[in-house]
């Protein structure tokens, strides 16, 4: 059997493009995707769809998480859309280190940012064990500002994913976190009732307050046949 073949799948189903499969199908190679984007884009979803397909290919897993994101579970990686898989609460970088399987296959880390500095290191020797790291994260804080340990995870990173929301004011493509709460400390840790997706155009660096009528245009109604009313 071949080492790589152009557009196949990884172990786990997951595509690759031709040049990725050349290195990452290589038996042993280990490899770093980074799942980034703002909040309420699906990044914890499409975390733990891709550790579901890993454990579904009877890879061994391990999924970590920051102890400081508690919002839904304390032991468990949870999606706002109540998707969830079971993960070990850490309280800095090299605890991954500390607490890995050498059977483990495959690395889930979800809420990447609220990490410390040494995370991209971390990875990055994971890989080097032949590990294939699955890493989730905001990319950018309530400012617009790249976040913690993200940039250079996505510098180094074999894979990168980043994908958009919908923004809370104007139904566009949404690359934003929004904070609705008046604070400046950069981590506030919340959910809806705190933070909201927001495009460029309506991103307010300095925060903003949730209203009950947040569109700024308003959404287009359908009638029963599914046609705009004009």
């Amino acid at each position: 059997m071949p080492l790589y073949q152009p557009r196949h799948n990884l172990a786990d189903g997951t595509l690759c493009s031709e040049g990725d499969a050349m290195t990452l199908l290589r038996p042993g190679s280990g490899w770093i995707e980074v799942i980034t984007g703002p909040m309420f884009s699906g990044k914890s979803e499409e975390l733990i769809r891709r550790l579901r397909r890993a454990a579904i290919a009877r890879l061994r897993l391990q999924v970590f998480k920051p102890a400081l994101d508690d919002r839904y579970a304390k032991k468990e990686i949870v999606s706002h859309s109540r998707w969830r898989i079971p993960s070990v609460a850490i309280e800095g970088s090299e605890e991954v280190l500390e607490k890995l399987d050498p059977r483990t296959e495959v690395v889930g880390i979800d809420e990447a940012q609220f990490l410390d500095e040494k995370l991209p290191g971390v990875c990055s020797h994971l890989a080097d064990l032949g590990k294939r790291v699955i890493v989730a994260g905001l990319d950018m804080d309530y400012r617009g500002v790249p976040f913690g340990p993200m940039p250079e995870l996505l510098a180094i990173a074999e894979q990168v994913q980043k994908i958009t929301a919908i923004c809370a004011r104007c139904g566009a493509p949404a690359s934003y976190t929004q904070r609705l709460v008046p604070s400046r400390e950069r981590v506030v840790v919340g959910a809806e009732d705190v933070y909201e997706a927001r495009c460029r155009r309506c991103h307010e660096p300095e925060g903003a307050v949730a209203v009950e009528n947040p569109w700024l245009f308003e959404p287009v109604e359908e009638n029963g046949e599914g046609d705009a009313l004009g």
